[in-house]
């Protein structure tokens, strides 16, 4: 795949699609999950929608994902099917996991997605091993692994890099940094608030990068990627984003205030990118509102099917909590 974005309107209007389809997606999951619909815990991807969608547009069907426990949207801009994905979220046996996954765990092996995690930090090694297994196997794949700022204090972030850049592993670390962690400024918790400088340490070529970009994203994505398929070894993308939720749906919020999160939403990826668009003439507003039809008509179309979904037998409750085919 070439490292170069063909920025024609297709492509652009494609790149709005996606994010608009996320954000859309997730505002009527904190309906159903105030309607009880959606039970558990929700970590909403508010506000870092151009990450994914830059990145995993760099990417092939090949190529593996490891997510984090706030994966809804790389899981749709990764292409899982928006119905299984609510049927998911809503615990139901048609979800992509037979609804035993829920919010924090999807998965799809045909996908090759392979996230999320609900421990901070847990895709990290994860994401060496289906890399180390790729390159054993001759495989050209790159394994990109999402990972927010809060990872980058846990050990598997610096055995994780330490290893891939020992065995010189196609992984492409993609660190979400939202600056709030879990519920903490930056500043507050880390003496090296550059977290790319962490990633150089190791020896792995480190670009910062602006997170709510979309297009900034997906061109160092690109680069990337193609480093490391030409024989580069391990990447790391800081991406400094912003999220406009709370860490979770049970998060009070009291680390920082409602006019800083205003400030941050008014220059939001999908704003400014829509925003730029209309400017330069290369949408108009009729197009921006039949997008947003068009993925509202697909999510009650995905609400529906989940809703009309069944709950796995109570039979089958200790099913899967070992390998199937194996002798006792």
């Amino acid at each position: 795949m070439s490292a170069k974005i063909h920025l024609d309107r297709t492509h652009l209007h494609h790149l709005l699609r996606q994010m608009i389809r996320i954000r859309h997606f997730e505002m009527k999951c904190v309906e159903l999950y105030q309607a009880q619909k959606i039970v558990g815990f929700l970590h909403l991807y508010d506000g870092e929608e151009a990450v994914s969608v830059g990145v995993i547009e760099a990417l092939t069907p090949e190529d593996a994902i490891v997510g984090t426990y706030r994966e809804h949207g790389q899981a749709l801009a990764r292409g899982i099917a928006m119905d299984r994905l609510m049927a998911e979220m809503m615990g139901k046996l048609e979800g992509c996991c037979r609804g035993r996954g829920g919010s924090m765990h999807i998965f799809d092996r045909a996908k090759r997605f392979y996230g999320g995690n609900a421990i901070v930090g847990g895709g990290l090694p994860l994401a060496v091993g289906v890399a180390l297994a790729d390159k054993r196997r001759g495989l050209n794949a790159v394994t990109a692994c999402f990972f927010g700022d809060g990872a980058v204090d846990e050990g598997e972030f610096h055995e994780s890099l330490n290893l891939a850049s020992l065995w010189q592993l196609p992984v492409l670390f993609v660190c979400e940094n939202n600056l709030y962690s879990m519920g903490m400024a930056l500043e507050r918790a880390e003496a090296e608030t550059d977290v790319s400088r962490k990633a150089a340490s190791y020896r792995i070529p480190a670009v910062v990068v602006d997170g709510m970009d979309v297009v900034a994203v997906e061109a160092a994505a690109r680069r990337a990627v193609e480093q490391i398929r030409s024989g580069g070894g391990p990447q790391f993308l800081e991406c400094r984003t912003y999220r406009f939720r709370a860490h979770s749906m049970y998060d009070a919020e009291l680390y920082r205030t409602k006019q800083e999160v205003e400030a941050w939403r008014k220059k939001g990826p999908i704003a400014r990118f829509r925003n730029w668009l209309q400017e330069s003439g290369l949408i108009h507003q009729e197009e921006v509102q039949r997008i947003e039809t068009e993925v509202d008509t697909e999510i009650a179309a995905a609400v529906a099917f989940a809703e009309a979904g069944t709950l796995e037998p109570v039979e089958e409750l200790e099913r899967f909590v070992t390998m199937e085919g194996v002798p006792p």
